[in-house]
């Protein structure tokens, strides 16, 4: 996640945007957003979603997907949670099989 940070940072410098104003327009305190550049915070979806809004980026600009988000991962949890589904004779709606 310190990748992340800095990465927001670099982005946020060469749009000559200050801290400030993006704290001002994510609704925090100057000192919280620094917190988020410098690492001290996980950035989870939510800042991720504002900060790439307000820096009119891509949020993979700022942060890429994690191995986990790719390969056969979520994949196997998905039908695992079918056969489960089946095998206890709970519905499944048509548009997830």
């Amino acid at each position: 996640m310190e990748l992340c940070g800095k990465n927001i940072r670099k982005i946020r410098r060469d749009k000559d945007l200050t801290q400030e104003y993006m704290a001002f327009e994510m609704g925090i305190s100057q000192k919280a957003y620094s917190d988020i550049e410098n690492s001290k915070v996980k950035i989870n979806l939510d800042i991720l979603t504002k900060v790439s809004t307000i820096l009119d980026i891509k949020p993979s600009d700022v942060c890429s997907i994690s191995d986990q988000c790719g390969g056969n991962h979520y994949e196997s949890k998905y039908n695992e949670l079918l056969d489960f589904m089946k095998k206890n004779n709970i519905s499944i709606p048509g548009e997830l099989l």
